[in-house]
């Protein structure tokens, strides 16, 4: 008898290692390479580069925060890529247009950030309603959005992939945001405020990083909104029914069609955001300014553990995902190697994602058959 009681404690306490292991390996990964990276390459461990890290992943972290929302109920966008090129582009050329016919430069920003914004909600709310009311499967219905997001992307920009001629008036506008920070550490000066100095040694120039660049501001007050929406909120437990069973939600009482309406919708918005902070940063507006972080926002959807078939997932995971791979693409950057292998690593972590959820899943039915 003792010694079955012994046996099955440390059945258990193994069944709880495999199951922090499951849950926490994106993070253990994440500590991984930033050690392994951080002794073999060199600059790695600096802040500037670890500034210059985050806000690249920006793009990235907007982008699988709607996805999440997506994934969660069981459904897919693929257009978000697209639909940050037309915020990028109309943002670009609303300022534009505005200051050229004699608009203030800050009023002009406002107006083309909103306008940016309003119009990038347009495909995710026609693709929720394709989805929710016409019943086209959302692989579907967001594929044909992508080409007609794109197509129109390229058509305001006459098929050109940079809006030029902005000003440099509105240049230097864009730039002191795009490209600020509240806060700037400094070489044998320690942290300045707001303004970025200027005129200083190469050598002092090198090691300035921005603490608290505004993009990353951006970004973590979306976090924080759309993370308290998803764990804490009605909204985000009527999505997490959806996907985990859509006409047990429904029979609820859940609306599930306006439901779904707003989760493409809100998808769009992150994506909008994430094409301003573009524009922005680059002063310019790109069609294609997300072609490629379209699949890495899928990425790190999964890489941050939410399931591909629904009713699971986090805001804080879809991060870590989009840390790991732009983590992965900075670190072999820095070490020098082919950047055709980085295509390779992160399809090696997704598949290595994949199987790790499937093990938590296998591992979660064997607790409750136990």
């Amino acid at each position: 008898m003792a010694a079955s009681t012994i046996s099955g404690k440390r059945s258990l306490s193994r069944d709880q290692i495999l199951d922090f292991l499951a849950r926490s390996w994106a993070y253990i990964f994440l500590l991984g390479m930033v050690i392994f990276f951080g002794l073999t390459g060199r600059g790695f461990l600096t802040l500037a580069n670890f500034s210059t890290l985050l806000v690249t992943s920006t793009m990235v972290a907007l982008m699988a925060i709607g996805q999440t929302y997506v994934v969660i109920t069981s459904g897919i966008d693929l257009s978000i890529g697209w639909t940050v090129g037309l915020s990028s582009v109309i943002c670009a050329r609303a300022m534009r247009d505005l200051v050229a016919g004699g608009m203030d430069i800050g009023l002009a920003m406002v107006i083309g950030v909103v306008l940016a914004l309003v119009i990038s909600l347009i495909p995710g709310f026609i693709n929720g309603v394709l989805i929710a009311r016409i019943k086209v499967p959302a692989f579907i219905a967001t594929l044909g959005m992508f080409g007609i997001v794109r197509g129109a992307a390229f058509l305001l920009t006459d098929g050109q992939q940079i809006v030029g001629g902005l000003p440099n008036n509105l240049q230097d506008a864009l730039r002191s945001f795009g490209s600020g920070s509240l806060l700037w550490w400094v070489p044998d000066q320690g942290i300045v405020f707001l303004t970025r100095p200027t005129g200083l040694p190469p050598e002092i120039t090198r090691g300035i990083a921005g603490l608290l660049p505004f993009p990353l501001i951006v970004t973590i007050l979306v976090i924080v909104v759309f993370g308290f929406i998803l764990g804490r909120m009605q909204f985000g437990r009527h999505t997490y029914a959806i996907g985990g069973n859509q006409e047990a939600a429904l029979r609820s009482g859940i609306n599930v069609k306006n439901h779904l309406i707003w989760i493409y919708v809100l998808a769009a918005l992150t994506a909008g955001i994430a094409g301003v902070l573009h524009t922005f940063r680059f002063t310019a507006g790109v069609p294609n300014a997300a072609e490629a972080a379209l699949l890495q926002s899928v990425a790190a959807v999964v890489i941050g553990g939410t399931n591909l078939f629904g009713g699971e997932g986090t805001i804080r995971g879809a991060v870590i995902g989009a840390l790991i791979i732009n983590v992965l693409s900075n670190g072999l950057v820095i070490l020098n190697v082919n950047p055709i292998w980085q295509f390779v690593v992160v399809g090696v972590v997704i598949i290595v994602a994949v199987l790790v959820n499937q093990a938590q899943a296998a591992l979660e039915r064997l607790k409750v058959n136990a």
